[in-house]
């Protein structure tokens, strides 16, 4: 996909000193919607250490390292807590765990973006950034594009001279990126990269 999208997206000349900076890293693609939610959840307003200590400590309460939702939803919320999840974490994984248990996976991950969006973010504690990231990371679509990213914000600030925020900074990205299509998602990447 990044062979198509690099021609793409060099049309665009303020994004070109992002794409320039050098190629992605392949994405460890996972299709398991469940526990890529879990961990995101774990990971929210984290740095990367912390989270992944936690998100380890999590996993070791069940026999096979997998959280499984009907084994997640037997734990005392004592002892999420007490491997490092806040009350109101323990409750969002507990909420993925519910709605999980009535989904088809398979099902879901036929579902476009949009319709996954909205199908996921009745989860409470799953906001639409959250499943976009779930889009790109772990589902590898291709035109995923996260405005209330902040460091996407910054990066398209930078590149376009953007005014700093507001409803109008955020129609001006979306109409910018409208020229990526149908490879936002790599844009995006390239502008995280960019800001790195």
């Amino acid at each position: 996909m990044l062979d198509q999208a690099i021609p793409v997206l060099c049309r665009d000349e303020r994004l070109r000193p992002a794409v320039d900076i050098g190629k992605l890293p392949p994405l460890p693609l996972d299709q398991d919607l469940y526990a890529g939610l879990i961990r995101s959840i774990v990971h929210q307003q984290l740095s990367g250490k912390a989270a992944h200590t936690i998100h380890q400590r999590l996993l070791s309460l069940f026999p096979d390292g997998y959280p499984h939702a009907e084994q997640l939803l037997a734990l005392d919320p004592v002892e999420l807590r007490a491997v490092g999840l806040s009350r109101q974490k323990a409750d969002y994984v507990a909420n993925v765990a519910h709605f999980f248990q009535s989904q088809d996976q398979q099902a879901l991950l036929q579902l476009d973006d949009d319709a996954l969006i909205q199908e996921l973010t009745q989860i409470k504690g799953i906001g639409k950034w959250t499943v976009q990231m779930i889009l790109i990371f772990n589902l590898g679509r291709p035109d995923v594009f996260p405005p209330d990213d902040l460091g996407i914000q910054k990066a398209m600030q930078r590149l376009y001279g953007l005014p700093t925020k507001g409803r109008k900074m955020k129609q001006q990205m979306r109409t910018i990126a409208e020229e990526w299509r149908p490879y936002r998602s790599v844009a995006t990447r390239f502008l995280w990269q960019y800001l790195d």
